[in-house]
């Protein structure tokens, strides 16, 4: 059996008798505190998951001890301007072991609804059975005569922009030709 639970704004895979990090906690060495928000519980292959936590379900754990981490160095540097900087940090964690978990009542009665749902292979053959009805309606739509129109359309255009094109060069021609000097022809 194991679960999926917040703490303090992380999330951790727990099982009984496991023992974690966690980011600092208030309450003291040897003290036991229960979590709520617990995401997913699975109990031998019975899995509840909440949205977003399932309810009634709960992680109990005591804590061990108050830690600090490896410290880490953060070094920055500017080149060819003189400037560098060294600083140190230790995260502080709170060691805890836990002791159990619990799904509550209402754990257990999510767990038989979905003991009740129907099983994935009827599911399957009531959405095959829907495919073809949609396809049916598809095949049925009679097919769209405006696009016939269009392409009657376009020869049209393109016959008036051909007369178009005809006539500029022609007038391209008489420009071409008509002498430097005379301002009259252009």
């Amino acid at each position: 059996m194991y679960a999926v639970v917040n703490i303090a704004g992380q999330q951790f895979k727990v099982s009984k008798d496991q023992q974690i990090f966690v980011h600092r906690l208030e309450s003291k060495e040897g003290d036991k505190v229960q979590f709520d928000e617990v995401l997913l519980v699975d109990d031998n292959g019975k899995i509840s998951v909440g949205a977003p936590a399932v309810e009634g379900a709960q992680v109990s754990a005591k804590v061990l001890e108050h830690l600090k981490g490896d410290k880490v160095i953060v070094f920055k540097k500017k080149r060819r301007k003189g400037y560098q900087t060294r600083n140190g940090h230790r995260q502080q964690f709170t060691k805890i072991a836990i002791e159990g978990i619990s799904l509550g009542k209402a754990g257990k009665a999510a767990a038989k609804k979905e003991e009740s749902k129907p099983e994935p292979k009827a599911k399957a053959e009531a959405a095959k059975e829907v495919k073809p009805a949609a396809k049916a309606t598809k095949a049925a739509a009679p097919a769209k005569p405006e696009p016939k129109a269009k392409a009657e359309a376009a020869p049209v255009k393109k016959e008036a922009t051909k007369a178009a094109k005809a006539e500029e060069p022609t007038s391209k021609t008489e420009k071409k030709d008509a002498p430097k000097g005379d301002q009259s022809a252009q």
